[in-house]
């Protein structure tokens, strides 16, 4: 007989399964607007196994605790206590117009969670909210020729825009209190990550562990007492927490920190996107005096196994794909059993998070750009894996790329009409590395021929198996939206990193996504090895083409960073490049530097893409010539300055 379980636990085993509580847990920071879909997956994985699974979201309880007219006294308080010759014009405004920060930050908040609607006529006035440092953005928008007179947020919304003005207005008060606590209580805050430095890419936990035992910070101690609060209520027998970047890290372990210190009897489990890629190296002994268990890539098969372990059914050294310490020492288990299929990870649930407290914030006026943050989306798998996975930085030898599972379009639709009937909204992001064009095209049709109404966007690659035909089919089925990479925007490096597109097909179906009615957003990408400057301003007028002709509304240029389980990190010397050595490495390892010869200044590079990419997405500055965007001395970009307007006319 082979030395592999099943799929799923054979129904005693279910039952035994069944006595133990789990609870899942969200930790500081990750979304604002939507819950990240971890718990969510494997909360509804675990009732379809009959296991009692609950989970909250402690990153918007945080948030929702210290932005509310309980928590900002604390914040005035330590304010206060500042020093006057080191307090910043922000923070000095905040405590003259402290009264009126009391009186708005819960009208505020509900607002932004779309309870209280009329409130934005008062607030899109701009006499209702006290407005800070963030506020002075809005000068940049002033056109002193525009027929509104000057109105810095008319040319986006227009005189009958008003909730939508009064969202941005919110959004940036919200960000001004943000400041304030950072400067006055915890300067590694922000809303999205938090200490994310005391994780990424540490080649030690000693960093950590001095944050771990210094003296609580209001922030700190907020947490405490809502994790306090969460597992009475829930009283679990195992805790799981899910800690997708190095933003939410710090704060996963000050949850398991208040766990032990008050119910040492809770077993605790870590796991997420962090841990798959950062630790799987892991030596750090330490770091079992917070986790009890630490799994790597996908969590129900390591969970399946840690149940039966808890159980007394399975020996520690059976369990599957986890670090536990023994005598002292960090050992990595991984009993060989498969994992569970795709299609039988069984539908998300997003019972017990609660969905009408998110906070539809609006950062940025480009209304593409504005989806990562606008609106509780339910976020769903299309397919596992990346069906293309040869990208050269992408980390393509891990398991959440690597192993590409699809199900079929009708489950795909019975997992969307059921989170439909549980959420009661029918907006789904579509989170795939790359979805694939077969299962969207299958997906659409399963979706208009049932009758399915929803709104969806996506990742795709931008291959020429999206034709206009195609982008037709998804916009009818209710796409609204669709992210690729465009990465660097060169044929060469394109063609180096393997990605598998051109430039000018790129143009093409970017084109008819924008025709069939889809917004489009691409991922640039600069300093790729070998990247020149001239490949940098080439590049960048690219880009500019593709505004320009309408082949995309928004775009991020992020810096390439080699890591060690990409073809770069791996092969360094196929892409022309040397690594810098690593030092002994016990907790996390993933970035690498690397010396390039070409020698470019890809930090000055980085500065002008940035500041033209802005720009562009407010739809200024596209009659520009490039270089004007950068403040060293650059060369003239070789692009024809027809180069996709060709492209387009050889549909």
């Amino acid at each position: 007989m082979p030395a592999f379980a099943p799929a799923l636990p054979d129904q005693d085993a279910m039952s035994a399964l069944t006595a133990l509580r789990v609870l899942s847990i969200i930790p500081p920071m990750t979304q604002l607007n939507t819950p990240y879909p971890s718990t969510a997956y494997l909360t509804g994985f675990l009732r379809a196994q009959g296991v009692a699974a609950m989970q909250e979201d402690l990153a918007l309880a945080l948030v929702l605790e210290l932005f509310s007219t309980q928590g900002l006294p604390a914040i005035h308080v330590r304010a206060e206590a500042m020093p006057a010759r080191m307090r910043s014009p922000q923070l000095q405004h905040f405590l003259a117009c402290y009264p009126q920060y009391l009186a708005t930050v819960d009208r505020v908040i509900a607002f932004l969670q779309g309870r209280d609607t009329t409130l934005a006529h008062r607030i899109a006035s701009r006499g209702f909210l006290p407005e800070g440092a963030r506020f002075a953005a809005l000068d940049n928008y002033v056109d002193p020729d525009d027929p509104y007179g000057g109105d810095p947020l008319a040319w986006a919304f227009g005189a009958l825009g008003t909730y939508d003005r009064a969202r941005h207005l919110a959004t940036l008060y919200l960000n001004d209190l943000a400041d304030v606590l950072r400067e006055a209580v915890d300067p590694r805050f922000e809303f999205v990550r938090y200490a994310e430095s005391l994780a990424m890419a540490q080649p030690t936990f000693e960093p950590l562990a001095q944050a771990l035992t210094a003296v609580p910070s209001l922030v700190d101690e907020t947490l405490a007492r809502l994790v306090e609060a969460s597992v009475t209520r829930h009283r679990p027998d195992v805790l799981l927490l899910s800690v997708p970047f190095p933003g939410s890290v710090y704060a996963a372990f000050r949850i398991a920190q208040t766990v032990r210190q008050h119910w040492p009897k809770i077993r605790i489990m870590l796991g997420g996107g962090f841990v798959n890629t950062e630790l799987r190296e892991l030596r750090e002994p330490r770091v079992f005096d917070y986790f009890d268990f630490i799994t790597l890539d996908d969590g129900e098969r390591p969970l399946l196994a840690l149940l039966e372990h808890l159980d007394g059914r399975r020996a520690a050294g059976r369990l599957v794909r986890t670090y536990v310490r023994e005598e002292g020492q960090v050992r990595y288990c991984n009993w060989p059993e498969p994992d569970v299929p795709f299609a039988e990870v069984g539908t998300p649930t997003w019972d017990g998070l609660p969905i009408d407290r998110y906070l539809s914030l609006l950062d940025m006026l480009n209304p593409m750009h504005r989806l990562w943050s606008d609106g509780r989306w339910n976020k769903l798998t299309v397919a596992h894996g990346c069906y293309w996975k040869k990208c050269s930085f992408c980390d393509v030898s891990l398991d959440y790329i690597s192993r590409y599972e699809t199900a079929s379009a009708e489950l795909l639709v019975d997992r969307i009409e059921a989170i439909i009937a549980e959420t009661g909204q029918t907006g789904f992001h579509f989170v795939d590395e790359a979805a694939p064009p077969k299962m969207l095209r299958a997906l659409a049709e399963e979706l208009l021929r049932r009758r399915v109404t929803i709104s969806w966007w996506g990742n795709v690659r931008f291959e020429k198996s999206f034709t206009t035909e195609l982008c037709r089919l998804l916009a009818e089925s209710g796409c609204i939206a669709i992210s690729g990479g465009l990465e660097v925007a060169s044929d060469r490096l394109l063609k180096l990193m393997k990605k598998g597109v051109s430039v000018d097909q790129v143009a093409r179906v970017t084109h008819a996504f924008t025709e069939a009615g889809i917004l489009v957003h691409a991922y640039l990408m600069y300093g790729f090895p070998t990247q020149t400057v001239q490949d940098t301003v080439d590049a960048l007028e690219y880009v500019r083409q593709l505004f320009e002709n309408g082949c995309i509304q928004s775009g991020f240029f992020h810096r390439f960073v080699c890591t060690v389980h990409s073809p770069v990190g791996q092969d360094p010397a196929a892409y022309g490049v040397q690594l810098r050595p690593l030092p002994d490495i016990t907790f996390a390892k993933n970035d690498v530097g690397f010396i390039d010869p070409t020698g470019t200044d890809h930090e000055a590079m980085g500065r002008a893409l940035n500041k033209a990419l802005y720009n562009y997405m407010h739809g200024i500055g596209l009659d520009l010539d490039v270089r004007q965007w950068f403040d060293v001395r650059v060369p003239k970009p070789r692009v024809a300055r027809q180069f996709i307007v060709r492209a387009l006319q050889g549909q």
